[in-house]
């Protein structure tokens, strides 16, 4: 199953030592994707953040190598926007720990994945 990987979600490894790559793979994803848009993001964070955001964001790009990138239209400010079109175009699931993303998601029918007790990955249908 393939699953689109949002800019929170790829700095979990860094922020809480989880490995998302097997937790997604024990749910059954074995494709991760990841808008082009939430690149952009991470490398903003990783150039402008500071201490652990920075960190993560840093760590986030180089985990990136394993996703796949698909480039899609859109720009920092609308990446949630993009990410809900594309999970209700593609019909794939959707890894973030944003709150307001994953209501709309949900709204939208989207199955959501998030960290649970800051320890593992669980998912919502």
């Amino acid at each position: 199953m393939k699953i689109i990987i949002d800019t929170n979600a790829l700095m979990v490894p860094a922020e809480f030592g989880v490995d998302i790559f097997s937790e997604l793979s024990r749910l059954g994803f074995d494709e991760w994707i990841v808008p082009s848009g939430v690149a952009r993001e991470l490398e903003g964070i990783a150039s402008r953040g500071r201490g652990k955001g920075k960190d993560a964001a840093r760590v986030a790009l180089s985990l990136m190598d394993r996703c796949r990138m698909i480039e899609a239209a859109g720009t920092v400010g609308n990446v949630d926007n993009l990410i809900v079109e594309l999970a209700v175009e593609m019909k794939v699931a959707v890894f973030t720990n944003d709150a307001e993303l994953k209501g709309r998601l949900r709204d939208s029918g989207v199955k959501v994945v998030y960290l649970r007790q800051r320890s593992y990955l669980a998912s919502v249908p």
